[in-house]
């Protein structure tokens, strides 16, 4: 199993410190709401994986400095922003086991947070004169929308091939790893090679954290998320989508009908789940985490050995073995 997060961020611990402080001063505001509502949003934040590449990955491409700091505070504040755009659009009342902004201060407010956040970030970059931070953030933001609508759009026939479906992850998930990563670089390098070799790193762990996800709605390792919650919400994942495509037309069309028709009933999702699980869906799906993993590693290892690059790889492991 992966090494700890405290082992994992030793190289990097002094410049994590300082960047939260860093990161509560770019979420302050004058207004009383938001203040609260932003120190509210600070104090429950996660593990920091996002800041955590960004800081080795500049490590690895030269010394990290101001521009890192800033790269690393856009990068969280864009990725805040969308998880509370996300709780509006998912109608979801928790994150991380605690009340979400929209549970608490209602829908219309948490839109305009996140608004606040995403103005935060862009204004952050414009103040710095970091252009081409600026240019690697919107990228993703534009990435991220595009995959939101397309997973939108192909839910409503549940007709997502696996090509589709890596697109949409690429887009939805992949895109702000792959962000972080060459943000990183770019803070410390202006080899557009180097930074683009960091994105396409960040990218590939990004696919294999979300494969990894996927795997949590079926009881991988009887751990993460409730069972079935991606059935219950209609989405097609990996494991379902080579399970489908391994059925014969009968099989299928029933699975798709209580998809779409039964998914609010817990014997019905237990069927599909069970289906997948007996079609070697979650294998396959294993196999292809471990695959894209294999692929960033290559990539990983075209970097000179190092205290950062050691902490990366255990970081990359870390959040494909992930036990929620």
């Amino acid at each position: 199993m992966a090494n700890s997060l405290s082992a994992i961020q030793a190289p990097i611990e002094k410049e994590l410190k300082l960047f939260e402080t860093r990161f509560r001063e770019a979420m302050r505001s004058p207004v009383p709401l938001l203040d609260t509502i932003t120190y509210y949003i600070v104090r429950r934040k996660g593990k920091q994986v996002r800041p955590m590449f960004v800081f080795l990955s500049a490590a690895i491409c030269g010394s990290t400095n101001e521009n890192t700091y800033v790269a690393a505070s856009l990068i969280e504040l864009l990725h805040t922003a969308t998880l509370v755009h996300d709780d509006v659009v998912d109608d979801s009342y928790e994150r991380r086991g605690f009340f979400s902004v929209n549970a608490l201060w209602k829908n219309k407010i948490a839109v305009l947070v996140g608004d606040f956040l995403f103005s935060q970030g862009m204004s952050l970059a414009l103040k710095t004169k970091q252009y081409r931070l600026l240019e690697i953030v919107s990228d993703s933001v534009k990435a991220m929308s595009e995959g939101e609508l397309l997973q939108l759009e192909k839910a409503r026939r549940l007709d997502i091939e696996e090509p589709i479906y890596f697109e949409i992850i690429r887009q939805k998930t992949a895109s702000l790893i792959g962000s972080a990563c060459s943000a990183g670089a770019a803070s410390t390098t202006d080899d557009e090679s180097v930074i683009e070799l960091m994105r396409l790193f960040g990218e590939k762990i990004g696919i294999a954290f979300q494969i990894r996800d996927d795997l949590f709605d079926f009881g991988f390792d009887d751990v993460g998320k409730p069972l079935g919650i991606d059935i219950k919400e209609k989405k097609l994942t990996l494991p379902l989508i080579y399970a489908l495509n391994q059925a014969n037309r009968t099989d299928r069309k029933n699975i798709i009908n209580l998809i779409k028709r039964h998914n609010d009933n817990p014997e019905k999702v237990r069927e599909v789940l069970d289906f997948v699980r007996q079609s070697g869906g979650l294998e396959y799906t294993q196999e292809a985490m471990v695959r894209y993993r294999t692929e960033a590693f290559e990539l990983l290892y075209r970097f000179p050995d190092s205290v950062a690059r050691q902490s990366l790889e255990q970081l990359v492991i870390f959040v494909t073995e992930r036990k929620k």
